[in-house]
């Protein structure tokens, strides 16, 4: 980078004060800001329509790890990006910005102009939303928004069509979905089940990560001494499917069960999203489950994992209680969310109830190694939607070999459900019903952070789709790309977020 570019780049502090003093000469400061990943003919003709309102452009920029557009973006980190900007004659100043908007690089810089480009122009369809909390934003430093009027672009497009980022097969999916899908029809479809009146019941799991850094062989034992470095907590298990839903739904209810120590109530209050209602039951002398993991802070590689749990159903007297509540109440609930981690809150009795009562059941009952052989889909009667993984659907048909297309339709037909899911990690999910027959939906993700909580991920996406009657060829495109998101995300650090998703959905299919 030559030394003229350089000097261009300039952290946000620094570059508030310079803006001050141009100010003070009455120079007019614009303001444009982006993610800026493969820089073409439309950013240029932004940047020069851009400059013609004021005397001085500022371009700011998306720091990497705040760029939510899935696995592989951005492709050119922050540092090219900035210096591909800096690079460009008719820009003035470049910053990359450590927040996930552009609302707190205006309010730093206070510019007179913010711009964006007529693709914003119609707010209704910025699926982010932020284009209002960038006006107003600017409304209160003082600025005006402006819209350019001029030839446009899509990175995601270009990237997609040129740059070979995915593998034939997952083109020819995406084509498919393409071709019978708009992006808008997409985010109407999600739209429309804002108003599911929905009730999540299941295990609480507060998840742990105690991350450290391998010495090496203990001197007296055979094992490997790790120095502590940090740790970090989660909501986990039905917590964490609440706060998913939570981002497609306005209203969600939570049942499940805390212990009488330990019950990690306020943090688990604190963690829920401000539109789920909780409704716990306590367990006395039980406590919260806690699945402690020691992670290696580098590789972020699971090394050792300690769970603190009873491994028996909750007690008649906490059973009575929550069975008095669903019978009073679940027939209110358009979809009824079960996530059964084997941990004791779903009993026969609850289960029989909630089977014979749900208006629509969605049910993921789930293996571990607390419960491995004991904790099978198939204690449940029945169900309207059942999402397992592979694993779990060999172990309910006692099966490790047959095809799973066979498997699946044999537990479909067990539970005389309408339609089954098997999720495959890295291979995506096999979907079934008798109206659609099979369907195969691939994987997005090349680039795993975190698998842990992917799969609840897109249970918890999934669920609502599947009971607001989307096709499943809809349904398994939307969970895939949630749980591709999810494996970008450590644990369950912060659910998939409907933004997201639609800026995610919207790389993929332009």
């Amino acid at each position: 980078m030559d030394t003229k570019s350089a000097g261009k780049i300039q952290n946000l502090n620094e570059l508030a004060k310079i803006i001050s003093n141009l100010k003070i000469t009455n120079k007019k400061i614009v303001h444009c800001h982006g993610i800026f990943d493969l820089v073409h003919l439309g950013h240029i003709r932004h940047f020069n329509l851009a400059k013609k309102e004021g005397d001085v452009l500022v371009v700011t920029l998306t720091r990497d790890k705040y760029v939510k557009r899935g696995p592989g973006r951005p492709i050119f980190n922050e540092n090219l990006r900035a210096e591909m900007l800096a690079s460009i004659s008719i820009i003035d100043y470049v910053a990359i910005i450590d927040f996930p908007t552009a609302v707190e690089a205006i309010k730093i810089l206070k510019p007179d102009f913010y711009v964006k480009g007529s693709d914003y122009k119609d707010k209704s369809k910025d699926v982010t939303g932020m284009i209002n909390d960038e006006e107003e934003a600017v409304s209160s430093i003082g600025g005006k928004l402006i819209f350019t009027d001029d030839i446009t672009f899509s990175s995601s497009n270009l990237i997609n069509n040129f740059l070979d980022v995915y593998p034939p097969e997952i083109s020819s999916y995406l084509k498919s979905i393409r071709e019978k899908y708009t992006i808008d029809d997409i985010s109407d479809k999600i739209n429309s089940l804002k108003k599911l009146k929905v009730i999540v019941i299941g295990d609480s799991i507060i998840d742990q990560y105690h991350y450290c850094t391998p010495m090496g062989k203990s001197s007296k034992e055979h094992l490997v001494a790790n120095l502590y470095d940090s740790e970090e907590t989660f909501a986990g298990g039905s917590l964490a499917t609440a706060n998913h839903i939570a981002n497609i739904c306005e209203k969600v209810d939570l049942l499940t069960v805390l212990g009488s120590k330990n019950s990690y109530k306020d943090f688990i209050s604190e963690k829920l999203n401000s539109n789920v209602v909780p409704i716990y039951f306590v367990w006395p002398n039980g406590e919260t489950v806690v699945k402690r993991r020691f992670v290696s802070k580098d590789l972020n590689t699971k090394l050792f994992e300690i769970c603190y749990l009873k491994r028996e159903d909750i007690p008649e007297s906490v059973e009575e209680k929550i069975l008095d509540r669903l019978d009073k109440t679940i027939k209110n609930y358009d979809l009824v969310v079960v996530n059964d981690f084997g941990h004791g809150l779903l009993t026969k009795n609850i289960i029989k109830l909630i089977c014979e009562k749900s208006n629509y059941l969605a049910l993921n009952v789930q293996t571990n190694s607390a419960n491995i052989g004991f904790n099978m889909v198939t204690k449940y009667p029945r169900a309207n939607f059942v999402c397992i993984d592979d694993l779990e659907l060999r172990l309910a048909t006692h099966d490790r070999v047959s095809d799973l297309k066979m498997l699946e339709k044999k537990t479909f037909e067990l539970l005389n459900c309408e339609y089954i899911i098997a999720t495959r990690g890295s291979s995506g999910s096999l979907g079934y019903s008798t109206k659609e027959g099979f369907h195969e939906s691939p994987t997005f993700s090349y680039k795993v952070v975190d698998a842990i909580g992917a799969g609840d991920a897109f249970f918890s996406y999934v669920s609502p789709c599947i009971a607001g009657g989307f096709d499943l060829d809809l349904t398994s495109f939307i969970g895939n790309a949630v749980g591709t998101l999810a494996t970008q995300i450590i644990c369950n650090r912060e659910p998939v977020r409907y933004a997201d998703l639609m800026k995610f959905i919207t790389r993929l299919l332009k």
